[in-house]
């Protein structure tokens, strides 16, 4: 459960905001999102083959460039 302390005369904008940030922190709605639909495991391993070439490539370009 998520507790937001709210300060007396604070404005509830402010705490809508916090609980947003808090709520988007804890991965519900991501993790929902991908429960939806099934990706098959070599898929899934393409895919992270893929962002670790390119994390590498970034990584690269900032130390030569």
């Amino acid at each position: 459960m998520i507790i937001i302390p709210v300060k007396e005369g604070e404005n509830i904008d402010r705490a809508l905001k916090k609980f947003k940030r808090k709520f988007e922190k804890t991965g519900v709605v991501k993790e929902l999102r991908q429960r939806q639909q099934y990706d098959k495991p070599s898929a899934k391993r393409r895919e992270q083959k893929i962002k670790a070439i390119y994390k590498q490539k970034m990584q690269n370009d900032e130390q030569n460039g």
